[in-house]
């Protein structure tokens, strides 16, 4: 037995397949051990010995040019960051023969692909999409894990056998990727012959679950090794019945065996008792005896290589459940763990969590439903012919039991318990390039860790820890790393609350990566990369929006140059619209400001002068427009109407000025009468659509700049009978827009758009009825009843009574609640003398 190596044919994620796999070792003990994987991290295999490695792990690979890229003027200068990551070139190291083989991992159209993935499959590949990575996960439950840390955990030599990950990004992009494997994965028939409509419960059925039955034999390792003799057989069938791989894949999967051959050899040569863990698909292409070593360096030959990195980094069971690549998913990696780390009494203990869980919900789950529980899936097992219940008959016994047929329930179990939240951990010593180890510095100072469950967190930015935290999430935004996602503020409406979804994902750890080429710590790399950005944005609004993300990021730096790219832009663009868009980011930026205590005065100058241009090209622009550009133009300028309301509300908190960009000193309350005199010289020309007059007078009214009066004498200009029914209803329009409660409470105005429409001619009214429906529509049903209510009356010529306000008010109690009800309306406080009751 200790003449020939010892070849331990597994599925990927097996959780039978990891204690066979430990048991075999144990029996054997060989003096080396080779798994398939990348052989360049054979420099981090002690790494994993370490207490602080806690899986589920994964090592990542990636291009070297991610981070010696340098793409700022800073990082030119200083030549960019160096990768703190273990680097490889050329000939892969640990390759035992320094010859390499391109590895297809991360090239989609591989073995990873969905169809081939899972236990029916053991022949997955590491996927990553775009190439920029590749990962190989390991779960507690794998057996290359339990291989791995059996023989660092007893001194044991290891070497990862497969292609290297050199090979993988030097030959992204060929044809591997737009070929598709037509080949038919032959488990998958197996499984279908055997009548089991999923090849997972025919592989647990049929391998897992056996693997642990004690066989007879000699000794303990004829036994250990049997199971092992059994897939090795069955898989050489497989094999030799399978339809032949074409192309591009043959010639990949050829390519990857003879690297693996290579290394046997080697290791055969150094050491005495060998022992291979790698997927059973690869058995029979191991077993001896092996071709001519020459015949597998011509197939090596000439493959090109890249500078590739590689590290370990956490995995969670979410990732694992959705994975695509190496070792294939698993789509219940939760309930693995549990099948590996549970030695006795595995389905009822799985039913007690199932209960726990369903009763943190506030859900009434007895004893008594455990019991039936376990009673039913035993049942379906042995309905079903299956030698214990699997993750089905599991299932089906807890949505018919415990969940009483709700599915949401259900999902609840499958989220927290069938897949997940289990987040890996690595020790703190693991190479990492200097941003990464930046990022999780601060988490751990921030107290905010990186979690696999989501959950949402309330910031309140008056608290400095608080305030950090934001900066390290904006910043981490802009740097394309979305762990948290703003949500709507739920404690409160002022600016000093945030609110985040927070949810960590592995592939965060690539974006940080690549992110490194703009700086060493969290605030160099966001500042660099929005130097880019603005260098780069191609509009205006591109560009403010970078102010925000500055100020919210706390960037001084850099905002500093954005915003001489931001003054730059307004100067050069024309278009009114680009101006009015601009501002809405703009306006909360300033008030952003004042809560951060962030210094404004160069963006309150640019604000200005961006205010004023966009004042003096207001007429001109609305002009000549269709019905589709007013429209689109009507949204630009309430967006600014509303941003200049704010730096309005602004001005009540600050008494600094703004500059007009020529030297002037321009108060931000004038900039609100510059706006509405725009606005005001704008809606009395002829030569606007109808539809942004009344929208433009309807602003003027609300701001106070137009009285009832007025307004009525423009509406009844704009819609007499020399005015085309089309104009004057998309004037109605747009003065309605948002609400129709002007009509309730001005009988005038009323009265005015009453003997508009009865005036239309029939024929036309057709024309105008589209228009009109639309504008009505968006008014509340309680404002359409009172309208009603009111046209009725004016029909009738009887008056309809207005609310009466109450009488009896006690003054001295409402001054008690006018400081308050003030504050919250942003209105200057008043005095007790001053309150009037009406």
């Amino acid at each position: 037995m200790t003449g020939s190596p010892v070849l331990l044919g597994v599925r990927h994620h097996g959780p039978g397949s990891a204690r066979a796999v430990r048991r075999a070792l144990e029996a054997y003990e060989p003096d080396i051990v080779l798994i398939e994987g990348p052989p360049e991290a054979d420099a981090l295999v002690a790494l994993a010995g370490q207490d602080q490695m806690r899986p589920p792990v994964a090592l990542l690979a990636y291009p070297t040019e991610l981070t010696s890229r340098s793409r700022t003027a800073k990082t030119a200068a200083t030549g960019g960051p160096v990768s703190a990551v273990a680097t490889v070139a050329g000939p892969a190291a640990g390759a035992p023969d320094g010859s390499g083989a391109p590895d297809g991992s991360g090239q989609p159209g591989s073995d990873g692909a969905a169809d081939d993935a899972g236990p029916s499959d053991p022949d997955a590949r590491p996927h990553e999409p775009a190439s920029r990575a590749a990962f190989w996960p390991f779960a507690e439950f794998s057996p290359e894990w339990q291989a791995l840390r059996w023989a660092v955990g007893r001194g044991i030599p290891v070497r990862f056998c497969d292609q290297p990950a050199a090979q993988q990004f030097a030959t992204v992009g060929g044809d591997l990727g737009a070929e598709r494997d037509e080949r038919r994965n032959p488990i998958v028939e197996l499984a279908e012959a055997a009548g089991y409509p999923r090849p997972e419960d025919w592989w647990e059925d049929v391998v897992e679950q056996r693997l642990d039955v004690s066989l007879a034999g000699d000794d303990e390792l004829s036994r250990a090794l049997a199971p092992f003799e059994a897939i090795a057989e069955a898989m050489t069938e497989v094999r030799a019945a399978a339809t032949p791989r074409t192309g591009s894949h043959a010639t990949e999967e050829e390519r990857r065996e003879a690297h693996m051959r290579t290394a046997l050899r080697a290791a055969c040569r150094d050491f005495e008792r060998v022992a291979v863990v790698c997927g059973a698909w690869h058995v029979p292409a191991l077993t001896a005896p092996l071709p001519p070593a020459a015949q597998d360096a011509r197939i090596l030959r000439g493959v090109p290589k890249a500078k590739v990195s590689l590290t370990w980094v956490p995995w969670t069971h979410g990732r694992l459940a959705s994975w695509r690549g190496y070792g294939a998913g698993v789509t219940s990696p939760g309930w693995y763990h549990h099948l590996f780390t549970t030695e006795d009494h595995t389905v009822a203990r799985w039913f007690v969590q199932v209960a726990a869980v369903l009763r943190d919900e506030g859900l009434p789950v007895s004893s008594a439903h455990v019991i039936e529980g376990v009673r039913l899936a035993e049942t379906l097992a042995v309905v079903r012919g299956r030698p214990m219940p699997g993750l089905p008959e599991i299932t089906e016994s807890v949505r018919a039991v415990l969940c009483d047929g709700d599915d949401l329930r259900v999902e609840l179990v499958d989220r927290r318990l069938v897949v997940g939240d289990r987040l890996g951990a690595v020790p703190d010593d693991t190479p990492a390039v200097p941003l990464l180890r930046d990022v999780t510095a601060t988490q751990k100072r921030l107290r905010l860790p990186a979690e696999a469950l989501a959950r949402d967190l309330d910031l309140d930015l008056r608290k400095d820890i608080d305030r950090d935290r934001s900066r390290l999430l904006h910043r981490l935004r802009v740097l394309g790393v979305d762990w948290g996602r703003p949500a709507p503020a739920r404690r409160g409406s002022g600016t000093f609350w945030e609110s985040w979804h927070l949810g960590w994902e592995p592939g965060f750890v690539v974006d940080l990566i690549e992110a490194s080429g703009y700086g060493l710590t969290v605030a160099e790399a966001a500042g660099g990369r929005v130097r880019e950005k603005a260098a780069r944005s191609a509009s205006l609004g591109e560009v403010t929006a970078l102010v925000e993300q500055c100020l919210l990021a706390d960037l001084p730096a850099a905002l500093d140059d954005v915003l001489v790219a931001l003054d730059a832009r307004v100067a050069l663009d024309t278009d009114v619209a680009h101006l009015l868009a601009a501002l809405p980011p703009l306006a909360r930026t300033v008030r952003y400001g004042d809560v951060r205590g962030t210094d404004l005065g160069a963006l309150r100058s640019v604000t200005g002068g961006l205010v004023v241009r966009a004042c003096v090209n207001l007429p001109g622009a609305l002009t000549g427009l269709d019905d589709a550009a007013a429209r689109e133009m009507r949204k630009h300028v309430d967006v600014a109407h509303t941003a200049i309301g704010l730096l309005a509300e602004a001005a009540q908190q600050d008494a600094s000025s703004t500059s007009d960009g020529s030297g002037a000193t321009v108060d931000r309350d004038d900039l609100r009468e510059r706006w509405l005199n725009a606005l005001d010289r704008a809606a009395n020309r002829d030569d606007v659509p109808g539809l942004l007059a009344g929208r433009l007078t309807r602003l003027l009214f609300d701001a106070g700049r137009l009285d009832a009066d007025e307004v009525g004498h423009r509406m009844a200009l704009n819609l007499t009978v020399g005015v085309p029914p089309a104009t004057a209803a998309a004037w109605v329009e747009g003065f309605l827009a948002g609400g129709g409660l002007l009509l309730v409470h001005d009988p005038r105005l009323l009265a005015l758009v009453d003997g508009w429409l009865t005036a239309i001619p029939a024929d036309v009214f057709v024309e105008v009825l589209p228009l009109l429906r639309r504008t009505f529509s968006q008014f509340a049903g309680p404002e359409r009843r009172s309208i009603g209510e009111r046209a009725r009356a004016l029909e009738s010529g009887t008056p309809v009574a207005a609310p009466q306000a109450e009488a009896d008010l006690d003054p001295a109690r409402v001054a008690l609640v006018v400081p308050t009800v003030s504050t919250l309306l942003g209105w200057t406080p008043v005095s007790e003398a001053e309150v009037t009751v009406r």
